[in-house]
C-alpha cells in the first residue's frame, strides 16, 4: 500500500508543479473516468463480484474494469479475494484505506452538483479526522 506524505507537511513548497505534490499522487490513484465510480459502488453496496461491478459501471469495458481494479488493488484501495470453486468466484471490496476516501468523494459529489455541503454528521466527523 502506498501512503502519502505526512499530513503535517501539507503542500508548502510542493505545489503546484513539483513532482512530489501529494494531490498529484492522489489523482494518480483515483483519477480517470472509472476509478471513483468503482470506489463509490464498493462503498455503497459493499463487497461485489466482477459482473456486479460491470453492471453498475455502465459503459465500462472488461479490459478497463480489469485494469482499474488491478490499479486500485496495487494502490491498496481495493482487495481481491478469489474462492477456489467451480466456476471460480472473485469478490472485490474496499480496504480501510479505500474507505477513508468516502467523505471526500461524498463532498465532491455535492460540489459537482452545485449543492451546499449537507453537513451530515458522519461526513463531518470523517473530514475532521
Amino acid at each position: 500500500m502506498v501512503k502519502m506524505q505526512d499530513r503535517s507537511e501539507g503542500c508548502t513548497g510542493l505545489c503546484p508543479c513539483d513532482e512530489e505534490c501529494p494531490i498529484g499522487h492522489a489523482l494518480e490513484m483515483v483519477g480517470g473516468k472509472w476509478k471513483l465510480r468503482i470506489i463509490c459502488s464498493l462503498y455503497v453496496d459493499g463487497t461485489q463480484r466482477y459482473n456486479d461491478l460491470v453492471k453498475k459501471t455502465r459503459g465500462i469495458t472488461n479490459a478497463m474494469l480489469s485494469a482499474s481494479l488491478k490499479a486500485l488493488e496495487a494502490d491498496g484501495l481495493v482487495t481481491r479475494r478469489q474462492y477456489e470453486e467451480i466456476p471460480p468466484r472473485v469478490e472485490y471490496a474496499l480496504t480501510d484505506y479505500g474507505k477513508e476516501l468516502w467523505p471526500i468523494v461524498h463532498r465532491l459529489g455535492h460540489w459537482a452538483r452545485g449543492e451546499a455541503f449537507d453537513g451530515d454528521e458522519e461526513t463531518v466527523k470523517a473530514l475532521n479526522m
